[in-house]
């Protein structure tokens, strides 16, 4: 059956038009050798591309041990902050091969007379490889695959069965995203990730599974049932704006992909509600194991530098502490994400305790090494909330905001470039216990990016400006 050409009297097709149809399609037969073959290939394919990428920006040798990691934080870590365009490449090269994993596993499920719906296993890390093994080893069913007939389907109304499923989204999404933050403080893989493509998966077989409405219009529903989802959890206070624009991104191309597979899914299987019903069960105890067995927490540095116009000696006074800053900040810290207004002092020297004066409050932060005109260092002992959630309520303050995202230490160095200037250079190190984390730290990497700039720039308005912030004394002294 594998090797079957296709049904109709469809003309022929080159090898290339062949080989994107078994892969991009949803209608070539896939027979259990071709997908252990093209699966072991895309494996080689995705790691070499990978790994390339990790050697490229950091010299380091990607282990294949590293890459079979469920775990995406491996990537993150190695990659370390300052390397965001890396991470982004990675991760929009991974939606097309996810989407090929989807759609031959479903086809290969069906081929081997199993549930469509075991397809969506391979969104779930770690159970996917054994799904690849499974599949790879069962053999085709005697009976051959086809779509279902006309005579199975029983049409309805098209804005009917596109409210139901995206109702049945918003309710997903809602009592998910309940249990994984409000009782189980797991903010992870399965919330941003698997729930998506099961969101997506959900509404598309819905709207097709009494006739096949097509591509464009599955995706147009899919959409809507993300958005409304989001939309959703802003209107229970549940989450807030910022945070549901910074997780749209991806959880928009994985509901494509979910809401694309759902619709192969009505096409091929005879699925009733209650075969869904049950995957949807199973959420809850993935997102338990998840936040029974988390990650280790990874520390990320972000480096941002400056050059300056004055010697070190001017610079200096200005990095201990400055006035408050007067520039208005990018729209996205004005809209809620905290940043920084002024920093202040308290003694000289290591112990003394800096103040790093947020919209949200103060950074408190004992100096571990003070080295006048060279280096300031210092440790994050207290930490106010990352962001003010906007919300069309007054006060919405999500789990997420109380430490997932936690600054450690940061550190100021003065490179004296022997002609006047100075380059600064200011460098924060924290946690993100976030997934998948290379994603979210695409964003909180940029974002502690733009506070960088935000002070470096002030300190270097200031120094060049011959002003100071601290007494001279006080600046002078070791």
């Amino acid at each position: 059956m594998e090797n079957a050409p296709p049904s109709g009297s469809e003309p022929p097709r080159s090898a290339a038009q062949g080989l994107l149809a078994l892969l991009f399609g949803t209608t070539a037969p896939v027979g259990r050798r071709r997908y252990a073959l093209v699966g072991l290939t895309l494996a080689v394919i995705k790691y070499g591309i990978d790994a390339g990428l990790i050697y490229a920006t950091t010299g380091h040798l990607w282990r294949p041990i590293e890459y079979l990691s469920p775990a995406l934080s491996t990537r993150t870590a190695i990659l370390g902050g300052g390397n965001e365009w890396a991470l982004a490449l990675m991760i929009g090269l991974t939606l097309p091969f996810l989407w090929i994993g989807l759609s031959m596993s479903l086809r290969r499920a069906v081929d081997a007379g199993k549930s469509a719906t075991l397809a969506l296993f391979f969104l779930i890390p770690g159970l996917n490889y054994l799904l690849m093994i499974l599949l790879s080893c069962l053999p085709s069913a005697p009976a051959k695959v086809r779509e279902r007939s006309a005579e199975e389907l029983h049409p309805r109304g098209t804005i009917a069965v596109a409210l139901y499923g995206i109702l049945a989204g918003v309710g997903l999404a809602v009592g998910l995203t309940l249990l994984s933050t409000m009782v189980l403080g797991e903010y992870g893989q399965t919330l941003f990730f698997v729930t998506p493509g099961l969101i997506g998966a959900f509404t598309g077989w819905s709207f097709n599974r009494d006739q096949d409405r097509g591509l464009r219009q599955t995706l147009a529903v899919s959409s809507l049932a993300i958005g409304m989802a989001g939309m959703s959890l802003l209107l229970f206070a549940i989450e807030g704006a910022i945070c549901l624009m910074m997780a749209m991104p991806l959880a928009l191309a994985v509901g494509l992909c979910g809401g694309a597979l759902g619709r192969q899914m009505a096409r091929y299987s005879r699925l009733t509600a209650g075969h869904m019903i049950l995957l949807v069960l199973l959420l809850p105890s993935l997102t338990a194991v998840e936040a029974a067995l988390p990650a280790p927490l990874i520390e990320r540095e972000v480096a941002t530098s400056v050059i300056i116009d004055a010697p070190p000696a001017a610079v200096w006074p200005n990095v201990v502490g400055f006035a408050e800053l007067d520039a208005p900040p990018a729209w996205i810290y004005d809209a809620g994400v905290a940043y920084p207004v002024r920093a202040r002092i308290e003694g000289q020297g290591v112990g003394a305790i800096r103040h790093c004066e947020f919209t949200t409050g103060a950074f408190v932060e004992p100096i571990t090494a003070w080295e006048p005109r060279e280096r300031l260092a210092f440790d994050v002992s207290a930490q106010p909330a990352p962001m003010h959630e906007w919300s069309p309520y007054a006060h919405v303050h999500p789990p997420h905001l109380d430490g997932y995202l936690r600054s450690r230490r940061g550190e100021f160095r003065l490179v004296d470039l022997g002609d006047g200037r100075t380059r600064l250079e200011g460098s924060t190190w924290y946690t993100l216990d976030l997934g998948p984390t290379p994603y979210w730290s695409l964003w909180s990497d940029a974002m502690i990016h733009g506070i960088h700039d935000r002070v470096l720039e002030h300190i270097k308005g200031l120094s060049e400006r011959g002003f100071v912030s601290v007494p001279s004394a006080q600046s002078d002294g070791a």
